[in-house]
């Protein structure tokens, strides 16, 4: 069973920008685009994890599928596994975790995650991007990984750390980390079965209670840089470019 489904989590109540996936970028909301991208990837079956009516009729009324969720997870891999285990369970091996604030992710960057999953061996995959400005090193709402060394075209490189500010590395094998992962199924079970991390909480990142937990996660390199909308400034940067 070689099998994978792309889950979105999303949900209204973010702290930093309220019903942002409900935002229209060109008259249609934004939750709608990353579905779209998702679908356009052409992977396997896309799903919505919400806690919200309000979003999860929205994405069926455009013919799309969600799936109802608790409101309370402290991450988005805890709710893409609450839906998986609800729906999903047994028939997909690998499990693509897409942020629902990137509506102009590229539909062949989730093509080139999913296939260098199923060429490697590791727990779970992301992507990561060029630094075009050196000031996001210091930006906080940038995240970005610490790999073993150069990322290239057609490698898929072991992550040494995840980070929004360390001012004392250098800007060589550090790089601008997309919002997305794949899961392989068991190490999704084992991710949810793990408590918060120390430095999950400290620095806001999800990934780090893997790291912390010595699951293996991989790096390849996205060739575009798309942007995770955090807020309003983030918003109009990616209407003018969608535009």
């Amino acid at each position: 069973m070689k099998n994978t489904a792309i889950i979105i989590p999303t949900r209204l109540k973010a702290s930093r920008f309220p019903n942002k996936p409900l935002v229209k970028i060109n008259n249609i909301p934004m939750i709608i685009h990353v579905v779209n991208r998702a679908k356009e990837s052409k992977v396997g079956e896309v799903f919505v994890a919400t806690p919200d009516k309000e979003i999860f009729n929205i994405v069926n009324k455009n013919g799309n599928k969600a799936i109802l969720t608790n409101q309370e997870h402290s991450s988005g891999s805890d709710r893409i596994y609450e839906a998986y285990s609800k729906k999903l369970k047994n028939n997909f091996d690998l499990i693509i975790n897409l942020q629902g604030d990137m509506p102009n992710i590229k539909p062949n960057a989730i093509l080139k995650l999913e296939k260098f999953m199923r060429s490697n061996s590791c727990d779970i995959g992301t992507l990561a991007s060029h630094i075009r400005d050196e000031n996001e090193i210091t930006d906080p709402n940038v995240v970005k990984v610490h790999v073993e060394e150069k990322l290239k075209k057609d490698n898929f490189l072991k992550a040494k750390d995840f980070f929004r500010i360390k001012k004392t590395l250098s800007i060589k094998e550090i790089y601008h980390h997309i919002g997305i992962y794949a899961f392989t199924s068991v190490a999704l079970t084992k991710y949810v079965s793990l408590s918060r991390s120390k430095l999950e909480i400290e620095r806001n990142l999800e990934q780090m209670r893997a790291m912390e937990n010595n699951l293996i996660i991989k790096v390849g390199l996205c060739d575009s840089n798309p942007l995770g909308i955090d807020t309003e400034q983030d918003l109009t940067k990616v209407r003018k470019e969608m535009n």
